[in-house]
């Protein structure tokens, strides 16, 4: 499942956005908006969502995150 985050992930949806891959979360950001798409299997997916929600390409940019590295 993808979240589009706007605002901190709840412990739920940081524990749907690690279904698909298990141990981390593949990330899409758009740094011009300040949100975050989390969840999938690609960044693609990630990103998809965003640009389905206003954002812009230019402004989309891929990461992974691993909550229990922190």
């Amino acid at each position: 499942m993808i979240h589009i985050i706007r605002s901190r992930a709840t412990p739920r949806e940081i524990e749907e956005m690690l279904q698909p891959l298990g141990d981390y979360i593949k990330l899409a950001a758009d740094v011009g908006r300040g949100i975050l798409a989390g969840g999938g299997i690609l960044h693609a997916d990630c990103e998809s969502a965003l640009l389905e929600d206003g954002s812009r390409q230019e402004d989309v940019w891929g990461a992974d995150w691993n909550p229990a590295a922190q």
